[in-house]
């Protein structure tokens, strides 16, 4: 499992394809807000589980699904 402490502000998140699906805002309990002043998260706070995450790298959170499958399944923050 992922240490959530190695996931920092505003690191690039990326679904196992390569493709783009946020920057990190922050962690909260067990899930990661993504930044709402990014075009890949629409414009808009979007949650995922860090039980998502297959690891993290000095560059990027990298996801064990694709950008698209992680898009279908992240909740919109209201």
């Amino acid at each position: 499992m992922i240490d959530a402490s190695q996931i920092r502000e505003h690191q690039e998140v990326v679904g196992s394809d390569g493709g783009h699906v946020g920057r990190v805002d922050h962690v909260v309990g067990g899930e990661i807000e993504l930044a709402k002043l990014d075009l890949g998260g629409g414009l808009k706070h979007h949650l995922i589980p860090v039980t998502w995450v297959d690891h993290v790298d000095d560059d990027a959170v990298h996801l064990t699904m694709t950008k698209d499958d992680a898009k279908a399944r992240w909740r919109e923050k209201h």
